[in-house]
Protein backbone atom coordinates (compact mmCIF):
# COMPACT_ATOMS: atom_id res chain seq x y z
CA UNK A 1 0.00 0.00 0.00
CA UNK A 2 0.87 3.98 -0.44
CA UNK A 3 -0.60 6.87 1.18
CA UNK A 4 -0.42 10.18 -0.41
CA UNK A 5 -2.23 13.57 -0.34
CA UNK A 6 -1.85 16.99 -1.85
CA UNK A 7 -3.55 20.27 -1.81
CA UNK A 8 -4.18 21.97 -5.10
CA UNK A 9 -5.41 25.44 -5.81
CA UNK A 10 -7.00 26.57 -8.39
CA UNK A 11 -8.15 29.99 -10.12
CA UNK A 12 -7.62 32.45 -8.16
CA UNK A 13 -6.58 31.99 -4.85
CA UNK A 14 -5.83 34.53 -2.36
CA UNK A 15 -2.37 35.52 -0.52
CA UNK A 16 -3.56 33.75 2.64
CA UNK A 17 -4.62 30.56 1.26
CA UNK A 18 -1.23 30.24 -0.44
CA UNK A 19 0.53 31.21 2.32
CA UNK A 20 -1.41 28.32 4.71
CA UNK A 21 -0.36 25.72 1.26
CA UNK A 22 3.17 26.70 2.05
CA UNK A 23 3.21 26.47 5.66
CA UNK A 24 1.43 22.99 5.38
CA UNK A 25 3.98 21.67 2.78
CA UNK A 26 6.94 23.06 4.69
CA UNK A 27 5.49 21.27 7.90
CA UNK A 28 5.57 18.27 5.95
CA UNK A 29 9.44 18.45 4.96
CA UNK A 30 10.41 19.48 8.06
CA UNK A 31 8.60 16.18 9.65
CA UNK A 32 10.02 14.12 7.09
CA UNK A 33 13.36 15.55 8.27
CA UNK A 34 12.45 13.91 11.73
CA UNK A 35 11.44 10.21 10.24
CA UNK A 36 15.34 8.61 11.14
CA UNK A 37 16.56 5.53 12.69
CA UNK A 38 16.41 6.08 16.35
CA UNK A 39 14.17 9.41 16.84
CA UNK A 40 10.68 8.77 18.16
CA UNK A 41 7.44 9.57 16.89
CA UNK A 42 7.31 12.67 18.95
CA UNK A 43 10.00 13.87 16.90
CA UNK A 44 7.92 13.90 13.70
CA UNK A 45 4.50 15.32 15.19
CA UNK A 46 6.60 18.49 16.72
CA UNK A 47 8.05 19.31 13.58
CA UNK A 48 5.05 19.56 12.41
CA UNK A 49 3.04 21.48 14.99
CA UNK A 50 6.04 24.13 15.48
CA UNK A 51 5.87 24.74 11.95
CA UNK A 52 2.15 25.52 12.08
CA UNK A 53 2.06 27.48 15.64
CA UNK A 54 5.20 29.08 14.60
CA UNK A 55 3.15 30.88 11.43
CA UNK A 56 0.00 31.39 13.22
CA UNK A 57 -2.12 28.24 12.71
CA UNK A 58 -3.31 25.26 14.24
CA UNK A 59 -3.15 21.43 13.87
CA UNK A 60 -6.13 18.96 12.96
CA UNK A 61 -5.48 16.62 16.03
CA UNK A 62 -8.77 14.43 15.09
CA UNK A 63 -6.87 12.87 12.14
CA UNK A 64 -3.23 11.31 12.36
CA UNK A 65 -0.77 9.20 10.23
CA UNK A 66 0.10 6.27 10.29
CA UNK A 67 2.14 2.76 9.48
CA UNK A 68 1.35 1.06 6.03
CA UNK A 69 2.03 -2.38 5.73
CA UNK A 70 0.05 -5.10 4.61
CA UNK A 71 -2.84 -2.86 5.21
CA UNK A 72 -3.29 0.92 4.28
CA UNK A 73 -3.71 1.83 8.18
CA UNK A 74 -1.68 0.31 10.15
CA UNK A 75 0.22 1.11 13.74
CA UNK A 76 1.92 3.30 14.54
CA UNK A 77 0.21 6.51 14.78
CA UNK A 78 1.99 9.18 13.45
CA UNK A 79 0.20 12.14 15.35
CA UNK A 80 1.05 15.75 13.79
CA UNK A 81 1.42 17.27 17.62
CA UNK A 82 2.63 15.84 20.55
CA UNK A 83 1.02 15.89 24.30
CA UNK A 84 3.25 14.36 27.21
CA UNK A 85 1.50 10.49 27.96
CA UNK A 86 0.94 9.68 24.39
CA UNK A 87 2.51 6.85 23.08
CA UNK A 88 6.17 7.50 21.51
CA UNK A 89 7.95 4.75 19.87
CA UNK A 90 11.28 5.06 18.60
CA UNK A 91 11.60 4.88 14.83
CA UNK A 92 13.01 1.48 13.39
CA UNK A 93 14.68 0.54 10.01
CA UNK A 94 12.08 -0.59 7.74
CA UNK A 95 9.03 0.94 9.21
CA UNK A 96 6.99 2.77 6.51
CA UNK A 97 4.65 5.77 7.74
CA UNK A 98 2.50 8.18 6.01
CA UNK A 99 3.41 11.66 7.08
CA UNK A 100 0.23 13.97 6.33
CA UNK A 101 -0.16 17.37 8.46
CA UNK A 102 -3.23 18.83 8.17
CA UNK A 103 -3.24 22.25 9.07
CA UNK A 104 -6.09 25.04 9.95
CA UNK A 105 -5.85 29.02 9.43
CA UNK A 106 -8.20 29.16 12.32
CA UNK A 107 -9.36 26.60 14.98
CA UNK A 108 -8.14 23.12 14.85
CA UNK A 109 -11.70 21.71 15.42
CA UNK A 110 -13.54 19.51 12.71
CA UNK A 111 -17.02 18.98 11.87
CA UNK A 112 -18.08 15.91 10.11
CA UNK A 113 -20.71 16.12 7.36
CA UNK A 114 -23.80 14.22 7.13
CA UNK A 115 -22.25 11.79 4.42
CA UNK A 116 -20.06 10.81 7.51
CA UNK A 117 -16.68 11.26 5.18
CA UNK A 118 -16.38 15.04 4.13
CA UNK A 119 -14.38 16.82 7.22
CA UNK A 120 -14.96 20.63 7.38
CA UNK A 121 -13.22 23.09 10.12
CA UNK A 122 -15.35 24.00 12.82
CA UNK A 123 -15.15 27.70 12.13
CA UNK A 124 -15.61 27.53 8.01
CA UNK A 125 -11.95 28.56 7.73
CA UNK A 126 -9.28 27.09 5.59
CA UNK A 127 -7.16 24.27 5.81
CA UNK A 128 -4.97 22.52 3.79
CA UNK A 129 -3.19 18.65 3.99
CA UNK A 130 -0.62 17.35 2.22
CA UNK A 131 1.00 13.63 2.52
CA UNK A 132 3.80 11.41 1.53
CA UNK A 133 4.56 7.57 2.39
CA UNK A 134 8.26 7.48 3.75
CA UNK A 135 10.31 4.56 4.63
CA UNK A 136 12.75 4.60 7.27
CA UNK A 137 16.25 3.71 6.37
CA UNK A 138 19.39 3.64 7.56
CA UNK A 139 20.63 6.58 5.42
CA UNK A 140 17.66 8.70 6.29
CA UNK A 141 13.75 9.07 4.79
CA UNK A 142 12.95 7.79 1.47
CA UNK A 143 10.22 9.34 0.36
CA UNK A 144 8.01 6.15 -1.59
CA UNK A 145 5.24 8.90 -2.97
CA UNK A 146 7.21 11.36 -5.04
CA UNK A 147 5.56 11.61 -8.75
CA UNK A 148 8.77 10.57 -10.19
CA UNK A 149 8.29 6.68 -8.64
CA UNK A 150 5.77 6.36 -11.00
CA UNK A 151 7.04 8.17 -14.75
Amino acid sequence: FGDAARTIAIGNVSDSARRLMRITHEALYAAIEQARVGNRISDIGQAVQHTAECAGYSVVTDFAGHGIGRKLHEEPQVPNYFRPGMPNPRLQEGMVLAIEPMINEGVAELEILDDGWTAVTADGKLSAHFEHSIAITAAGPEILSELNHYV
